[in-house]
């Protein structure tokens, strides 16, 4: 969808964001203030209202309508929903702020968020008008609330609606091939790497990948929770937590030493991705976002294929990955406040999360009944849905607005060892350096 949102100058959308946040509409249609939580709220959903989303994630409109755009026309058919897509030039987030484009609704992955709605200051502390709409946010699942609060200093920028971890897919063909056992739930780290050794082999002159990972997922949601920065310090923690060793090891190292895996990633110059597993399939094992499965739906057609739950660390049994939310809040520039809180409100309902939950995508309410419901419409259920909640979250270690610039760094790190281009210590401390560069960066825009 293109760009179709109101436009007018970057001075008047500050100005009337500046209103917005002061007044809004009572049951009686007077003005009120939104951050009085005593103040009486309605229903909205027979008025005639607007609600534009915007994300710079890459989501396309296709995709925004099949997960939230259908569900809430239907849910509110007197109201016009747009999607705002970043495709390019113009639509990415500076230049809608400048062009004076208003969007109601921000939406992206933890981390992501801040990193990019702080720095352009167009978030929203929504505590007030959570509790004016009467969101039990105590039904969701706790670690997911607790981090956007952790990264504002309590306030509530964003609401989680769903959630992503860490599961690993395999390819049953390759498996059948080399005779080798399936993987299942609640293996051992140590197991997968013995299985992904039987794997990893050069058969007639294709090489074959035991086992690999998505660098930017698993360093975002490592299993051992180390964050990304000493907030106090404002430093990498890269060269300074030694759990980066632990975590570098087990997934950069041990799986990748098999027969000719390193030289394989070396002429790849590239860790066996996505795509070598769903369309070279040369890769066994692959551990990536249970997302991957309503995402790729038609190029899983072309595999034979199925999950388990991520394998666990000794020092971490029963804990998989962390979650990985995706929070929707309002912009301080949002017209219709009522509305748009209204939509959120519907987005966690229970109506909506069983519906979301049974395309296959990962709910976040706490509610056993609405997870059982996880992947029943989607034409891949008779795969091991169980697998996604199988291990307890992996608490969510406190974040920096400036994370996602750390990651960059630490996935680059992670690479010169799996390249054998640097030993690790030799990486880690580089990566530190280049993160301290990052932390300074951002801290100047």
């Amino acid at each position: 969808m293109k760009k179709k949102a109101a436009q007018w100058t970057l001075g008047g959308m500050l100005a009337v964001a500046l209103t917005l946040t002061a007044c809004g509409k009572t049951d009686n249609g007077t003005t009120a203030d939104p951050n009085d939580s005593q103040a009486p709220v309605k229903s909205i959903a027979q008025e005639a209202a607007e609600v534009v989303f915007y994300s710079n994630n890459g989501d396309s409109a296709e995709s925004f309508d099949y997960r939230f755009g259908v569900a809430l026309r239907k849910k509110f058919p007197n109201w016009t929903i747009t999607y705002i897509q970043r495709e390019g030039a113009g639509t990415d987030l500076p230049d809608l702020l400048s062009a004076g484009t208003r969007f109601d609704i921000f939406f992206q992955s933890i981390g992501n968020f801040e990193a990019q709605a702080f720095p352009a200051g167009i978030q929203y502390d929504m505590t007030e008008l959570i509790k004016r709409q009467g969101m039990d946010l105590s039904r969701l699942d706790a670690t997911v609330v607790d981090a956007v609060k952790q990264a504002s200093g309590g306030k509530l920028y964003g609401i989680p609606v769903f959630t992503n971890n860490l599961v690993l897919y395999y390819n049953k063909t390759i498996f059948d091939k080399f005779g080798v056992t399936y993987p299942k739930d609640g293996m051992r780290w140590e197991e997968m790497i013995d299985i992904a050794k039987k794997l990893t082999r050069n058969e007639g002159g294709v090489q074959y990948y035991g086992f690999s990972h998505s660098p930017t997922h698993t360093v975002r949601l490592n299993p051992l929770s180390i964050p990304n920065a000493d907030l106090q310090q404002v430093t990498p923690t890269i060269n300074k937590d030694e759990r980066w060793k632990q975590f570098y090891q087990a997934f950069y190292l041990d799986p990748m030493r098999g027969q000719g895996y390193l030289e394989g990633i070396q002429k790849l110059n590239k860790i066996p991705d996505h795509n070598m597993f769903v369309k070279d399939k040369t890769v066994g094992m692959f551990a990536y976002l249970s997302s991957l499965v309503y995402v790729w739906e038609e190029q899983f057609k072309g595999v034979d294929w199925d999950m388990v739950a991520l394998p666990t660390l000794d020092s971490q049994k029963g804990v998989g990955s962390q979650s990985y939310p995706t929070y929707f809040g309002l912009t301080a520039m949002a017209r219709n406040k009522e509305a748009s809180m209204e939509a959120l409100n519907y987005l966690i309902s229970d109506e909506f999360q069983a519906a979301m939950a049974r395309k296959g995508i990962m709910p976040v309410l706490k509610n056993d009944a609405i997870q059982k419901e996880l992947g029943q419409d989607s034409i891949y259920k008779d795969k091991n849905w169980k697998a996604v909640f199988y291990n307890r979250f992996a608490p969510i270690p406190p974040k920096a607005d400036y994370d996602a610039g750390l990651v960059n760094e630490y996935v680059k790190a992670g690479n010169q060892i799996a390249f054998d281009k640097m030993d690790m210590n030799s990486a880690l401390r580089q990566a530190e350096e280049e993160g301290q560069k990052k932390i300074a960066a951002f801290k100047s825009k």
